[in-house]
């Protein structure tokens, strides 16, 4: 998995709906653009994350 700072991930619930988690990624501390992640989520926290196989990363839309 790859990223950059600017794009999205969402953390998909494994048995429910209510598990599912949508941030911004901040920094991005791994080798090449990979793993671990800083993410900013929509009530201000931020946490370091390792996706698993269930977080998809949507880039973000490039300036015009």
């Amino acid at each position: 998995m790859r990223a950059s700072v600017g794009d999205h991930v969402h953390m998909h619930g494994v048995t429910s709906t209510e598990g599912q988690h949508t941030g911004e990624i901040v920094e991005v501390r791994g080798a090449e653009d990979g793993p671990p992640y800083v993410v900013r989520f929509p009530n201000g926290q931020e946490r370091l994350i390792y996706p698993g196989p269930d977080t998809v990363v949507e880039p973000r839309n490039p300036v015009d």
